[in-house]
């Protein structure tokens, strides 16, 4: 009874997720080594499927109106939280970029994810409460939601060089320099200084709003996507929770890797473009059952990791 009065409602989502952003902080603070993030990454991931166990054994307590099954409540939160997970380390591609051009000290590097992970909790908490009502009155933003994640798919399919892209002089630069003068160097984790004139940001500040700019981008695809999965707003918000959580640890373990993903960007689009099609098939005599959706994403993920391990492969064989 214990478990299901803790997970039980909004409220004790947001304590939990309190509780565990707290802990994140508390015990990884300062340089994260590889192992440490290792085991943290390996902690999240765990604790994500424990929470699934939770959601199977005391749904009905947890949410008492929804017309969920026990068992399809948990499949769809795992079928989510994949989802979103895969998402996120695509959000990791950008973020090495950022750090890379506005050449971010090692050591600020916990501190802006952390920030960049608050912000998306409170971001993608605000788009879920908005969007849940929206949906269940007027139902066909869903296939608005459909066709606009096969034309990112698409995109994203088309995408090849990602490593072109600057934002040294993207909006979020531009709106912080509009208002405040900018610092040439860190200043530790400090966002603003003061010199004999007034107050300065710090690049640190850019760095962080420019994340914060980026995550909004993101969230235009992860949000509609998971609504594909579950309408059930309980469970695409803490599909998102568990799927940030480890975002953190998941960054210094992947570092170097990242670049080695070859095909996570094309294994991304197609499964965008099958949640899509999902969207669009929903009410009708051919939609896509959960279980199969979650199926297709584990095949997509295992296809595409074992394609980019291929490849590398390959490649160290023509180097030698």
């Amino acid at each position: 009874m214990f478990l299901s009065e803790l997970f039980s409602g909004y409220q004790g989502l947001v304590i939990l997720t309190l509780l565990m952003l707290g802990i994140d902080l508390l015990l990884t603070r300062g340089k994260i080594s590889f192992r440490s993030a290792a085991v943290w990454s390996v902690f999240w991931f765990s604790l994500a499927f424990l929470f699934a166990g939770a959601i199977y054994l005391f749904w009905p307590e947890m949410s008492p109106t929804s017309q969920l099954s026990s068992s399809e409540a948990s499949t769809a939160f795992i079928t989510g939280y994949l989802l979103e997970k895969s998402l996120s380390v695509d959000n990791l591609f950008v973020f090495a970029l950022i750090f890379t051009q506005f050449n971010v000290p090692d050591k600020n590097v916990p501190r802006i994810l952390m920030l960049g992970i608050v912000g998306a909790l409170v971001l993608r908490g605000i788009m879920i409460s908005v969007g849940a009502p929206l949906i269940a009155q007027f139902h066909m933003i869903l296939y608005l939601f459909g066709f606009f994640l096969i034309w990112t798919g698409v995109q994203m399919w088309r995408q090849h060089d990602q490593d072109n892209s600057s934002f040294s002089d993207s909006f979020a630069v531009r709106l912080v320099k509009k208002f405040m003068r900018i610092s040439p160097d860190y200043h530790g984790n400090k966002l603003f200084i003061r010199d004999g004139i007034g107050i300065l940001a710090t690049p640190m500040l850019v760095v962080v709003t420019v994340i914060a700019m980026t995550d909004i981008m993101f969230a235009l695809d992860s949000i509609p996507a998971i609504f594909a999965v579950t309408q059930e707003a309980y469970l695409v918000l803490a599909a998102n929770v568990f799927a940030l959580l480890g975002l953190r640890s998941l960054y210094f373990v992947l570092g170097g890797m990242l670049t080695k993903f070859a095909y996570l960007h094309h294994t991304l689009a197609f499964m965008l473009c099958f949640i899509g099609t999902k969207m669009l098939l929903i009410d009708t005599p051919f939609a896509i059952a959960t279980p199969v959706s979650l199926g297709v994403i584990l095949a997509s993920l295992t296809a595409g990791i074992g394609a980019s391990i291929w490849k590398q492969h390959q490649l160290k064989k023509v180097n030698q």
